[in-house]
């Protein structure tokens, strides 16, 4: 059973066979607390790209409030967690996984550094998501992206997630793309009730 890190403490994420590259071997991941300053890259950028993306139609405050919308205990064990990809100490990729229910999990705020794109990070960090939430017991991913957010559409959909929305559709008719995906399930492990 995996065990929520101790308040102030870290815990490296489980390696996930064939997810590495050579690239990799110098990547970390850390599994934080949201509110651990080595969060703080990750969701600072994705403030400022949203709000480059969504703000003039959603409003510049949008993304703020998007970013605050689920209580920081959501994303941690062990029903969450919270990924930080680090090298060199710099905090250059992650993600965030919450419970929706017994059998399916959120994926929430995958990001990679505006520096280190096109490095297979975004791969890489789903695949670490994706492992460590069987290893949770969800044996489903449901995973939404923006309209305004192409790149991130087509890692989805060539990384096996199935698009619950007409690919062919101008994406800004559709608001946000929807996406889910099955995992396979790690029977040793049962997620436990909400509010346990």
């Amino acid at each position: 059973m995996t065990r929520a890190p101790a308040e102030g403490s870290v815990r490296t994420a489980p390696t996930v066979q064939g997810a590495t590259s050579t690239k990799a071997r110098d990547w970390t991941v850390l599994e934080l607390p949201m509110h651990d300053p080595r969060v703080r890259p990750l969701l600072d950028e994705l403030a400022v790209e949203y709000d480059t993306r969504y703000g003039a139609l959603f409003g510049h405050a949008a993304a703020a409030e998007e970013l605050n919308r689920y209580p920081a205990e959501a994303f941690t064990a062990p029903g969450g967690a919270l990924l930080i990809v680090q090298e060199g100490g710099e905090s250059i990729a992650g993600g965030a996984f919450k419970r929706l229910d017994a059998e399916t999990t959120e994926f929430k705020r995958i990001w990679t550094h505006s520096a280190h794109r096109r490095r297979g990070l975004g791969r890489f960090v789903l695949a670490r998501l994706e492992a460590l939430a069987a290893d949770r017991g969800y044996r489903k991913v449901y995973l939404t992206t923006g309209p305004r957010q192409p790149e991130a559409k087509h890692l989805y959909l060539n990384t096996g997630y199935q698009p619950q929305f007409d690919t062919d559709a101008d994406p800004d008719t559709i608001g946000a793309l929807a996406f889910t995906k099955d995992l396979r399930p790690n029977p040793g492990y049962h997620v436990p009730p909400l509010n346990q």
